[in-house]
């Protein structure tokens, strides 16, 4: 039984949110989040990535740093580049991109449901990285970057959330990468107390994507978190151990690949890489011309100019929700065996690149003579990634990629403590 709850979300004035609303703080460098802000003065990166507001090279964990953050949020919630809303509210967003929307719900989802696994993970995280968020956090007082949830459809919460969408949103603008992005509000009481029902009886929740986010979020919940001075801090009230979410049904989500490229053949000739491929693909020559995976189980790989096909073969596919993705495949049957690449996530012959980036940037990376192979994976769905995290297990490194990427500044969350 999920506890979904509305919350009063500090939020953009009317006027403000397009200019506010920023990517994600993990999805750009310093540089790249300062170049954003000297576009846009208002842009939540200001916020979100506080170092930012100091020279080149300085410390980014530094105390200072994180009250500066503050420092900002306080000035712009009272010169009213900030609202409040007056009672606890569902919000709606939605976001399009290519002509595909997708709508989730804005809502607190309760810290106990992800200690007890109703809200189920697929990614294990790192301490450092959720050091980092757990002292914005901290000094903030608040919760400024949504985590993305998904959960199996629900047909009440589809009737309202459709009901509201034919309204006219308080949000509507369209970002500079060509992403629309839409609000509404839901306030009615009987609507809340239909979606709060709504979810009660929805059994399992999913993090697709914002592991670190989330899990830091759930440590001050709950206390424990260790503070610039090194003193444990204090857990919130029972009442303010929530999180904010925006909650996705699994039918409005789509993942995208997440491709590999390889440096090097781990001293093999082309001819002996092939050979050893054949033992347990089929591999068949395409040409030239740029070539997706066509279905699971199978892969396309970019070698010397040249795009081949490369399926699994039967013999090799096993029944497991974690050995029988195509990522798991390829690092088990390919990356380890052949190209000795044992761990993905340290080894520095093996980049990832996200299928939104196309296949062309794979012939780019192989074409500039950078990397010698690449391979095109098809992509992870989402009753793949729900069967892992319900068997308890992890995925392989970098198995899933989510666009649109959810903007930060849209809402915030202030813990009452």
């Amino acid at each position: 039984m999920a506890d979904v709850k509305p919350f009063k979300a500090i939020r953009p004035a009317h006027d403000k949110a397009e200019h506010i609303a920023a990517l994600p703080y993990d999805v750009m460098n310093t540089a790249e989040a300062k170049a954003e802000i000297d576009r846009e003065p208002l842009s939540f990166l200001a916020i979100d990535r506080p170092e930012t507001n100091f020279p080149d090279g300085y410390d980014m964990y530094a105390p200072e740093v994180y009250d500066k953050a503050k420092e900002i949020l306080d000035r712009m919630i009272a010169e009213g580049d900030f609202i409040e809303d007056d009672k606890s509210c569902y919000y709606i967003y939605e976001l399009t991109m290519d002509g595909r929307s997708q709508t989730g719900i804005v809502a607190v989802c309760s810290a106990s449901d992800y200690e007890n696994n109703i809200i189920k993970k697929h990614e294990n995280t790192l301490a450092a990285k959720e050091q980092d968020r757990i002292r914005h956090i901290s000094t903030l007082g608040a919760q400024t970057g949504p985590i993305f949830l998904a959960y199996r459809r629900e047909s009440e919460i589809d009737d309202i959330v459709n009901k509201y969408k034919a309204d006219k949103p308080v949000y509507d603008f369209t970002s500079p990468d060509d992403i629309t992005h839409r609000v509404w509000i839901i306030s009615k009481d009987s609507d809340i107390e239909k979606i709060s029902g709504s979810f009660k009886g929805i059994q399992e929740i999913y993090i697709a994507d914002g592991h670190h986010r989330c899990a830091s979020a759930v440590r001050v919940c709950n206390g424990g978190a260790t503070g610039f001075d090194g003193a444990k801090m204090e857990a919130l009230p029972e009442k303010d151990r929530y999180f904010m979410s925006v909650l996705f049904p699994d039918s409005e989500l789509k993942i995208y690949d997440y491709n590999r490229v390889v440096r090097d053949l781990n001293g093999l000739s082309e001819s002996r890489f092939f050979d050893r491929l054949r033992k347990k693909y089929t591999v068949e020559r395409l040409g030239s011309e740029i070539a997706k995976p066509g279905k699971k189980g199978e892969m396309t790989m970019y070698i010397s100019g040249v795009w081949y096909r490369l399926t699994i073969k039967d013999e090799f596919v096993v029944n497991d929700p974690v050995s029988s993705l195509d990522v798991a495949i390829l690092q088990n049957e390919v990356l380890s065996p052949i190209l000795n690449i044992e761990d993905p996530k340290t080894d520095q012959r093996i980049s990832f690149v996200g299928g939104i980036r196309g296949l062309k940037e794979l012939v780019r990376l192989v074409d500039s003579g950078e990397y010698e192979v690449a391979f095109a994976m098809h992509p992870t769905s989402i009753d793949e990634l729900f069967a892992v995290a319900d068997a308890g297990r992890l995925m392989p490194p970098k198995s899933t990629w989510f666009e649109p990427k959810l903007r930060s500044g849209l809402f915030i969350n202030r813990f009452r403590k």
